[in-house]
């Protein structure tokens, strides 16, 4: 009995691990240099990609009508509260206020970048929430699209 257990789970995982690797062949290889961009804040300062370097940062590229980013938000803003440099990225919003809203309502304290069409052509993103780690010199070294619990993100940033 517990020997098919472990043999379903192992599969499960397998196939899960299959499914992750397909849906994110189309995201930044590793290695690669992170596009630069530079772009307004939520809180009306600008940010580039530059900004970032110097520290491994974390981009969130979320759109606030995506429930699976408003059940991931808190998970990166105890990485924030843990000292990672954490930055979300807005994309695919209709208006400020729908950005304003999904900050609001979450409490959150990590900048929020106003991105654009041509940022999520750039990070090639093809669904919500996507995350790229960045080492201290703006190069891509981990990625992920979709929910993840925050014990699968500090495994990703370590």
């Amino acid at each position: 009995m517990l020997r098919s257990f472990l043999l379903h789970l192992i599969a499960v995982v397998l196939v899960v691990q299959a499914v992750s690797w397909f849906r994110e062949r189309a995201l930044l290889t590793a290695d690669t240099e992170a596009p630069m961009f530079y772009h307004r804040t939520l809180e009306h300062g600008w940010l580039s990609r530059d900004d970032l370097l110097g520290q491994p940062s974390v981009l969130y590229f979320f759109a606030p009508w995506c429930s699976i980013c408003k059940y991931s938000m808190p998970n990166l803003e105890a990485l924030q509260r843990d000292g990672w440099n954490i930055v979300a990225v807005a994309l695919s919003y209709q208006s400020l206020e729908e950005v304003q809203d999904f900050v609001a309502d979450l409490n959150l304290s990590m900048p929020v970048l106003l991105g654009n069409e041509q940022m999520l052509q750039d990070y090639q993103i093809r669904g919500f929430p996507t995350y790229y780690v960045l080492d201290a010199q703006g190069r891509v070294q981990r990625k992920s699209l979709g929910w993840s619990s925050r014990l699968g993100l500090e495994l990703r940033v370590r």
